[in-house]
């Protein structure tokens, strides 16, 4: 059975790149546009990862919905990797030895991703 990754991502041209790099490298792929509808999903699918995007409606959403991922005893082991063009346009790296305190993620993806990147980072961080 296929692993499902769910991409929360309001780019919808984005997604569906992403989606075709996992499809093809073997993922199930669900998505969701907003940080409300990635948590419902989240919850209703439980998918094996989850690829979240920063900035969406607000320039921090995605930092919040990854506060309530782990806040959420149901869902908070499901590994999230951190979605973001933040160091793009402000000059700011994450890094999640270092700022796992701040933001409790498991790895982070500058935009644009190098799909061979993103399919690496996602098994790197996927439970097999």
């Amino acid at each position: 059975m296929a692993k499902k990754v769910l991409i929360i991502d309001d780019d919808f041209d984005l997604v569906e790149a992403m989606r075709i790099t996992l499809e093809t490298a073997g993922f199930e792929v669900l998505d969701a546009q907003d940080g409300e509808k990635g948590l419902e999903k989240i919850r209703k699918e439980t998918p094996d990862l989850v690829i979240l995007d920063v900035m969406m409606a607000s320039i921090d959403e995605g930092f919040h919905v990854a506060y309530k991922i782990r806040e959420d005893a149901n869902i908070k082991d499901t590994p999230i990797v951190m979605l973001t063009a933040v160091g793009n346009q402000t000059g700011f790296s994450f890094d999640p030895e270092q700022d796992a305190d701040f933001l409790p993620v498991d790895a982070f993806l500058e935009k644009p991703v190098n799909p061979k990147m993103l399919v690496d980072v996602v098994r790197q961080n996927i439970k097999i």
